[in-house]
């Protein structure tokens, strides 16, 4: 498996298109569309707010099915809390594309992200996607990338090649998020496109583990977005033996190239998390169980004080510890070891942040690594947050003026 330049349209037989309809108030992309040449297996996960955007609840109907044929998708308008008609307009997207691309409307993803409470401005929809569908090429992936971003400052794609039975296959994905990031599935928007061929009952499986081991750890602010959508389409046209079981010798190379996509992306996005100064890395290991490694790794990164701490570039290890004290799982204070990029500050109940210095220029750092372990196990979880600073606050407070 090697990493490749390349965007969704990397795989053979994928097109993309990105296009400026005017719903975005910056005048950027704001229409994209993603389409498979063929009919492609698809999996995907979405968020579990209960009040999920209709194009949520309507792509979740499509992927019950095995096969889909494209994405439709825009930014500026998430079409959530917009009852009816907002899931009229989220059919309505899928009717238009399908009969743009000649295809089924159950063969269609629709995704939507933005402000809540608005109706889609179905006339620029309509002619957005019109205008994508026209542009539709194997160059318009970076176009469909950008189309996706809201408070995002950088594109988020990933992609790697990789070999299937001696066939050269391809997967290649994007992500658009940066704040309202704490998923119970995924993160806001990611597709992911593969030229692989695998059975699309073992593809939903595989990606809901996916997704568990890499959009799942990602916390920028605790918040859970109602828009929560991750898309992979798989058309097998490298053709590679299909795989059809986690036994096929090819499936861990599968697997471990559609996580190497996800685990960028993710990364990524917790790298531009809003107003984000620092990225960070909370391992919790040696715990009884991944359950109760993650759960404490969350606590710490999710909480205000120890990101606001890192912020300031304040050693103020305390909050660390009383986050991982309060996460509900129990451990020994006594077995504990907590160090910040390999230099120990805590360790069995009492502090070694002993020397100052060093630990003052940890802090400077801009890739800082919290580490825990609990000698409790052999089990271990990462999660990727960021810091807070104040410019989440100016982004968020200004959000929708």
């Amino acid at each position: 498996m090697k990493v490749i330049e390349g965007w969704l349209t990397a795989p053979r037989g994928f097109i993309a298109a990105g296009v400026k309809a005017g719903i975005k108030k910056n005048g950027k992309e704001d229409v994209g569309l993603v389409v498979s040449e063929v009919p492609a297996a698809c999996g995907a996960v979405f968020t579990q707010n209960v009040m999920a955007s209709p194009a949520v609840s309507f792509s979740r109907r499509i992927a019950r099915g095995d096969y889909a044929r494209a994405i439709a998708v825009n930014a500026g308008c998430a079409n959530a809390c917009t009852g009816g008609r907002g899931w009229q307009d989220a059919c309505r997207m899928a009717e238009i594309t399908a009969a743009l691309l000649n295809c089924r409307d159950d063969e269609v993803f629709v995704c939507s992200t933005g402000t809540t409470g608005q109706f889609l401005p179905m006339d620029k929809i309509a002619a957005g996607l019109n205008s994508a569908a026209g542009a539709l090429s194997a160059d318009g992936g970076e176009a469909v990338a950008l189309s996706i971003q809201t408070t995002d400052t950088f594109v988020k794609r990933s992609a790697y090649e990789f070999t299937l039975g001696g066939k050269q296959a391809r997967v290649a994905g994007i992500a658009k998020g940066a704040g309202m990031i704490h998923p119970n599935m995924a993160t806001l928007l990611t597709f992911i496109t593969t030229d692989a061929a695998i059975a699309p009952a073992l593809l939903k499986r595989a990606v809901k583990a996916v997704a568990d081991l890499s959009f799942n750890m990602v916390v920028i602010d605790g918040d859970t977005s109602t828009n929560d959508s991750m898309i992979v389409l798989a058309n097998g046209l490298c053709g590679n033996q299909q795989i059809d079981s986690e036994q096929h010798p090819d499936y861990a190379e599968f697997f471990d190239a559609l996580l190497a996509v996800s685990v960028d992306l993710s990364k990524m996005i917790a790298r531009d998390g809003e107003g984000a100064t620092k990225f960070l890395t909370v391992t919790v290991q040696e715990a009884p169980d991944f359950a109760a490694a993650k759960t404490i790794a969350m606590s710490i990164a999710k909480s205000p004080l120890v990101k606001t701490a890192f912020f300031g570039q304040d050693p103020n290890w305390g909050r660390i510890v009383c986050a991982a004290g309060y996460a509900g799982i129990p451990f020994e204070p006594e077995t504990t070891t907590v160090s910040l990029n390999d230099l120990i500050i805590f360790t069995k109940g009492i502090s070694a942040a002993a020397d100052t210095v060093k630990l003052a220029e940890v802090m400077k750092e801009h890739d800082i690594t919290v580490k825990i372990s609990l000698g409790a196990g052999k089990a271990e979880a990462t999660v990727w947050t960021c810091d807070f600073s104040y410019d989440y606050v100016k982004v968020n407070a200004s959000y929708r003026t």
